[in-house]
């Protein structure tokens, strides 16, 4: 049996930019050494699997290449949009997820998304604060990435007062998590919302992310809980499939029962010779042109930490990884 994976940009309104996630709906999971396997292929900071629950909501875990990890915000918004794009939850309505961390929120707030997430403590050992003077110093700043994975903490972030009329800016780092940079971080601001709130003397921000990739995000803080927000409509929020039609690419990959290499597949179903993951092949135009030459998009398929460009399918026929 294959399960299909999708490709999400979070935190972004256009393709190739935000911060990418991999979404695995399963119907109850598999076991934890799979699930982590699966994540190190993908090679992505994180890997969502999202299973439905008797009660109408969802479980939702997140690995990244070499953990599971206990927060993740951009792929908790891929695993709401990839409900809300496949149907499976109606697009106005809201989402409920039960994780390691509690239950989060995902509900639309017209012409932006929500996530309801849990204030962080701010003694969590696993989790590093440092500040520097100024927004253009955040984006020239070059990390020791070894000093880094040596500290005790399993992420650092490095935040500055924010320039171009946002209140504060940041860039997050996780080498010890597999994540030397992560582009765009919605957990992030669980930490840093009620410290620049405390600082500013306002509960409700806008935060931006100066990554490569980058993200804005409007957070505000209530009590316990900080609400993180990206805007759906415009500037550098929302959530789109990685193919230029905004929808997503689908892969199909091997249950933990199967073995077998990965191909890709047309919509009938016909593999192509051409192994994957064994190595990145030359370009090979002719693959995109036989088998997926009746799509428009192009999309982005994923494995062993090499980038393959094809023309994807959208909708139930589209270009698929699966287990040959």
């Amino acid at each position: 049996m294959a399960h299909t994976i999708v490709t999400v940009d979070a935190f972004t309104d256009r393709p190739f930019a935000g911060n990418p996630a991999a979404v695995c709906v399963l119907d109850a999971y598999p076991n934890g050494g799979w699930m982590q396997a699966v994540a190190r292929e993908m090679n992505l900071s994180e890997t969502a699997f999202v299973v439905p629950r008797d009660d109408g909501d969802w479980d939702l875990r997140w690995f990244s290449p070499t953990v599971e990890v206990d927060l993740c915000g951009h792929a908790t918004l891929a695993s709401a949009h990839v409900l809300w794009q496949d149907g499976r939850v109606g697009k106005g309505d809201p989402v409920r997820f039960h994780t390691r961390s509690g239950v989060l929120g995902a509900r639309p707030d017209g012409d932006w998304i929500e996530l309801d997430f849990p204030a962080a403590p701010a003694n969590d050992p696993l989790v590093e604060v440092r500040e520097l003077a100024s927004d253009d110093e955040l984006r020239a700043f070059k990390p020791d990435m070894a000093e880094l994975e040596a500290r005790t903490a399993r992420v650092v972030y490095y935040t500055a007062p924010g320039g171009d009329g946002f209140d504060y800016a940041d860039r997050v780092f996780g080498p010890k998590l597999g994540i030397p940079e992560d582009p765009a971080t919605g957990s992030a601001h669980c930490t840093l919302a009620p410290l620049w709130a405390g600082r500013l003397g306002k509960d409700e921000l806008m935060a931006r992310q100066v990554s490569a990739r980058g993200g804005v995000f409007r957070v505000r803080v209530a009590g316990d809980r900080v609400n993180v927000a990206v805007d759906q409509a415009g500037r550098d929020g929302g959530a789109v499939g990685i193919d230029d039609g905004g929808g997503a690419v689908g892969i199909d990959i091997p249950s933990a029962a199967d073995g077998g290499d990965l191909a890709v597949l047309g919509d009938d179903g016909v593999g192509i010779e051409d192994r994957l993951l064994h190595g990145a092949r030359e370009h090979q135009p002719d693959i995109a042109d036989h088998e997926l030459g009746r799509a428009g998009g192009l999309g982005l398929i994923v494995g062993h930490g090499f980038f393959l460009v094809v023309q994807c399918l959208r909708g139930p026929g589209r270009g698929i990884l699966r287990a040959a």
